[in-house]
């Protein structure tokens, strides 16, 4: 199984991507600081003209973003208490250059993984609990395919961010840092677990055959 934590260089990308999160908060005048005993190193509180805010920040090396379920299964784990979630993406999976941060709004987030959630336990797929549902950050939502309900969060909040990733260095992380990434790591699922487009598809099996996208014609009967 592989995830965003499986090799050095990933790791060091995500390092990077969260800093960029960091890096943006500050430069749009937020105070960053750690939350006393929240016990998510991915969780922090922001502070700017008096305001405060929870702010979740997420980080995707695929272009979609995941938060699990609780166990219970009755709320969206860490995004249930975030004002703002800071989601940072790569520009392109394959050959990234830029971190993108977007900033959400913590309700706008909740209502596109509430969509996804049902639609996808209305077409029948099977979503153990713990583990997390992905939202595409760039592509359009859509209602069909079903995976694409919630999608679009990066085109309706534009990126307030664009840093190169080669002028971020990653810094080293503490005990508590690793521990809570691995457990981030497992609640978010595998990044091979993200539902792949059509479009994607269709740009794979194009690169395997050396033809052009427009010569793939797929057929998904259900």
């Amino acid at each position: 199984m592989t995830n965003v934590f499986s090799t050095p260089d990933k790791v060091i990308n995500r390092d990077k991507l969260f800093k960029a999160g960091l890096m943006t908060l500050e430069k749009e005048g937020w105070e960053v600081s750690r939350i006393k005993g929240a016990g998510k190193s991915s969780v922090r509180r922001i502070t700017k003209d008096g305001e405060s805010k929870v702010a979740s920040i997420r980080t995707t090396q695929n272009t979609w973003v995941a938060f699990p379920r609780n166990k219970s299964d009755t709320a969206w784990g860490t995004l249930e208490g975030a004002d703002m979630v800071v989601a940072v993406s790569v520009d392109e999976k394959d050959s990234p250059r830029f971190a993108q941060v977007h900033f959400v709004e913590g309700s706008e987030m909740r209502r596109r993984f509430d969509r996804a959630y049902a639609a996808r336990k209305a077409a029948g797929y099977k979503m153990p609990v713990g583990r997390g549902i992905w939202l595409s950050m760039y592509d359009l939502e859509a209602k069909s395919p079903v995976t694409l309900v919630g999608a679009g969060i990066g085109l309706d909040n534009p990126a307030v961010g664009r840093i190169p990733l080669s002028s971020i260095k990653a810094g080293e992380r503490d005990a508590a840092e690793e521990a809570d990434d691995a457990e981030e790591a497992e609640g978010s699922g595998d990044a091979d677990e993200v539902p792949l487009t059509i479009a994607e598809a269709k740009r794979r099996l194009a690169m395997t055959f050396g033809v052009d996208p427009s010569a793939i014609k797929i057929i998904v009967e259900g």
